[in-house]
Parts: C-alpha cells; structure tokens; sequence
C-alpha cells in the first residue's frame, strides 16, 4: 500500500484531558515481585484481589469528553485508593505505546492511522495524526537502532521501521518484513493485526495470528500463519520462532529479556475425552456448552525458539475432571477432531502453558510493568486487557488482568482481576479494554476499542 500521510495536527473526532508531564521509560531489571494474595470468589473475569482490596470508584469523565458509551456514568473496579478518568476519546483505540519524550502513541487499526496524544504545558493532551494511509496498523515498539531511536509498526501486510528525532517521525519509512499473511476469503476467523515487541538484542518480534478457528491448513500455509514471528531491525532473518500460535496479540518483554505472548485459543472446542459428560453417555467429539464455558484457556506463554502450542491439533485442558482449577502450567491433550488420538501431534510431548486465562477471556494487550513507575505490589508483574467472550454463556467479561512475575523461576504466575465493570449484569457491555501500559507518571493507561476512550488509572500514590 502506498505510504501514508505524516501530518502535524489533526481534531476531528479526538478530544483528551488532564495528565501529567511524562518522561521516558526504560527497561531496567525488576526487583523481587510481591503478589498480593487472591482468595474471594472467582468472577467472571478470573480469580479477583479480596474485597478489601478492591473499590468502585466513579469513571470521571472531564467536561467535553462524554458522549456514546460515556454519556451515562460509569463506574470500574479498581484497587482500592485507585482512581478512574477518561484521559482521551480516540474512536477505534487499540494498541499503545510511549514515544522517548513522553507522548502516547495509540493504534487505530479500523482507520488505518496512529494518534499521538501530547501534553501541553497546562496538563491537557493535544492530539494529532502521526500516520495515516496505513493497512490496519495494530502493534507499535520504540527501540534504538543505528544510535538513533526508531519507531516500528505492525500493520497487516508488513512490519515498518521509521526513524524518529525531535519528537517526532524524520524520515522515510522502511519496510523489514514485507508481503506477510493478511486477509483470507477462503478464512472462517480470519486475524490480520500484527503486535511487535522488540527483545533486548534489538530483534522485532511480530505475531501471524491464523486464518481460521481450529483449520490444520493453516501450519502448513506459506507463508506461515499461527506463529510468532522474528527478524533483525535491518530486515534481515526473518524466521518462524514459535508455531500452533492461534492469535498471540499481546506481546511484551519481560525484566529477564524474554519474549511472552497473550494469545487467543479456539472457539466451540469438542470434548475431548472418552467418557461421559453433560448428560451425554458419550461425549466424545460432542460440542458441548457447558465444556466450552470453560474450555480451553486462553494462554500466557514464553516465546522460544522451535516451541509449539499445539494449535489447533491440542488444546491446554486443566485435569481430565473438568473443573476450572488451577490455571498454572497448563498441559495438552489431543483435539478430537483435529487429532483424535494424538494421529498428527504427541499433545505430551508439548511444554505446559505457563499460565492460562480463563476460557474466552480474549486477550490483546499484554505489558511488563517491572521497569515503570506503577507503585508496588502491581510494579512486580504484567498487565493483560482481555476483550471478553463472544462463545460464552454466561459471557466472559472484559476487564484488566495482572500477573506476578516470579524473578527467581523467570516466570508470571496466574492471573487476578485488576479492574473490571466494562460488562453489565445483563452481559451486554460498554467497554472493552483493547491495552494497558504503564505512564511515566505512575498511572496505568487503558485504551478501550468499543467506548473510543483512554482511561488513567491512577494508583493511590499517582500523580
């Protein structure tokens, strides 16, 4: 596609409000993680942080940023002494990502441009259209390349490098991966959107999300999809690193320098084991409502060289009892369509799922907190923003999710629920979450696709 436009201001449909002056994150290395306990019941997200550590607070919705989703009030779960604001109304707000000066970055993927909110001297975010005349660009990582920064975006077809000084984009684009997997009319799910994360070592991790819900075809299309992908920031190398990867959207380095990944498991998975289950004598191969509530997770895993997912000849199942149990290093077992009886992939020989989330949680955007300025305990591990359920009855909500990072075993532990109530009781919903990233000022911003907003989420010590 021809290359965008760069422009310097832009109105239209963007509004922001009040923030404080940012200043740049770096990557640093993590201090031990404290990971506050997770007893209450479980919700509809995952298991939740005691009541006693969780409040609603009314979303905050400064004058002239209402309208749509937000022309009602609002009110989020959030940890206690925790306050909610809409930040910015970016219609379409996917992916985030901090500029080396301070700015927010934010993907538009529908509109095929990326936002840059910029803080003016008075506190108020100024927006504007950095690019525009992309092709459903998702992910966005800033690194340092050839002694200068640079700016690298996933969008559908190809993943772009763009030179960036002065605050802002100073020169051509440069395309290091071209002509990758994009839409697919022969596709019953088709996933276009590219995420990037850039390991320490300056290589541009990317993800070919599938053509389809569970179709084997597509391990062996080429070029490949399912897979999470690497090349050098010249554009050299380009290789598969891990495969049987349905969607893993959410992609994030961690303190240790590991690559992990967020990714969105099957739909309507068949009960996969010889026995009775639900009423069926025989529930073999049976898609069955009460199973696919539950099954199978979603995964959090590490990126590795030659590792599989399985996708979509195994599926991560917690015990063969069925009960939702623990979501820590999930195992396999053969899809009974796909591979009955372990035909076309030994489900045992596969590394367990590091950490899984509850079925149809639809994780996006995935972010280390470690070396931000989000206060303790949340600075020791990840945040993931799940979409929510489509497949589910009851629906699965969406909400913010969070993650011990373990520093001695290079690990996350499972999930709980850091900020919810974009779902009502009746399932329908006003938000979702679509990223969370950590400010340089100590808060946590949420993009939300369906209500076109960004929140601050400003922990009790935030500014």
């Amino acid at each position: 596609m021809e290359v965008m436009a760069v422009t310097t201001a832009m109105t239209v449909g963007l509004t922001t409000a009040a923030c404080s002056g940012p200043v740049h994150v770096g990557i640093a290395p993590a201090p031990t993680p404290t990971s506050p306990s997770a007893t209450s019941p479980a919700s509809p997200a995952t298991t939740v942080l005691p009541i006693a550590a969780r409040s609603r607070v009314g979303l905050t919705v400064p004058s002239g940023e209402g309208g749509g989703a937000l022309s009602m009030p609002r009110t989020l779960t959030v940890p206690a002494g925790w306050t909610a604001r809409v930040w910015a109304r970016v219609s379409d707000a996917r992916m985030e990502a901090w500029t080396p000066e301070g700015d927010l970055l934010v993907s538009q993927p529908d509109n095929g441009s990326i936002v840059e909110l910029r803080p003016d001297a008075d506190g108020t975010g100024t927006p504007r259209i950095l690019l525009s005349g992309l092709t459903s660009p998702q992910g966005m990582a800033f690194a340092r390349f050839g002694g200068r920064w640079v700016l690298y975006v996933g969008e559908s077809d190809q993943i772009d490098r763009y030179p960036w000084g002065a605050g802002g984009i100073s020169g051509a684009r440069t395309v290091i991966a071209a002509d990758l997997p994009d839409l697919d009319p022969t596709g019953d799910d088709v996933h276009r959107e590219k995420d990037v994360a850039v390991a320490p070592d300056g290589t541009v991790y990317f993800d070919v999300g599938s053509s389809s819900n569970a179709n084997p075809d597509d391990r062996t299309f080429s070029p490949e999809r399912a897979v999470i992908m690497a090349v050098n920031p010249d554009g050299g190398d380009l290789h598969v690193v891990e495969k049987g990867v349905r969607n893993g959207e959410g992609l994030a380095v961690a303190p240790d320098g590991s690559v992990w990944t967020a990714v969105n498991n099957r739909d309507n998975v068949p009960y996969p084991f010889h026995s009775s289950y639900a009423g069926y004598s025989e529930a073999f191969g049976q898609v069955i409502q009460a199973y696919v509530n539950e099954h199978p997770p979603d995964e959090v895993v590490a990126v590795q060289a030659g590792r599989d997912l399985g996708w979509p000849y195994c599926d991560p199942d917690q015990d063969k009892n069925h009960p939702a149990g623990s979501l820590a290093n999930v195992p396999f077992v053969a899809d009974s369509v796909t591979n009955p009886g372990g035909s076309h992939l030994d489900c045992a020989t596969l590394p367990s799922v590091e950490v899984g989330l509850p079925a149809h949680s639809a994780p996006l955007g995935m972010s280390f907190l470690e070396s931000s300025a989000i206060a303790a305990p949340w600075s020791g591990g990840a945040v993931v923003a799940v979409h929510g359920s489509w497949d589910r009855q009851p629906p699965r909500a969406p909400a913010v999710l969070w993650m011990a990072w373990d520093a001695a075993k290079h690990t996350l532990e499972p999930a709980v629920t850091l900020v919810s109530g974009f779902q009502s009781a009746d399932g329908s919903r006003w938000g979702r979450p679509a990223d969370a990233v950590p400010g340089p000022d100590g808060a946590l911003y949420v993009s939300d696709d369906t209500a076109g907003a960004i929140y601050r989420l400003a922990p009790a010590n935030g500014r």
